[in-house]
């Protein structure tokens, strides 16, 4: 198989705007170590609790709680708000190129969203 075509795709996805824009905020964002390792601890417990949704466990109220809470204080800063929205629109992008691409292979790959 030929990779030359997935090396392009490559060039032009650090190229689009989704990707230049994510990139420079995340340089800003995570630049500062406070910033930082709060997202960090954001990001910790996004997947703890999507996981046990996923399993159908019940969430801790306080773990949810505390979620709620530093999701309040993030997004309340524009610079962080506008980095984490800019990189799910990063992610929805690469989805809908991974879903073209099984597509195309006829794989039944079941991606979540």
């Amino acid at each position: 198989m030929e990779y030359s075509a997935a090396y392009r795709l490559a060039d032009e996805i650090r190229n689009s705007e989704e990707y230049r824009t994510y990139h420079s905020l995340k340089e800003e964002v995570m630049g500062d170590e406070t910033l930082a390792a709060l997202i960090r601890e954001y990001r910790k417990m996004q997947v703890t609790l999507q996981m046990n949704m996923m399993a159908g466990q019940p969430n801790d109220p306080e773990e949810t709680q505390r979620f709620s809470a530093l999701s309040g204080l993030l997004f309340a800063k524009p610079e962080v708000s506008q980095f984490l929205l800019a990189e799910m629109r990063l992610q929805q992008a690469l989805a809908d190129i991974m879903k073209i691409v099984t597509e195309a292979t006829g794989l039944d790959i079941q991606l979540p969203g």
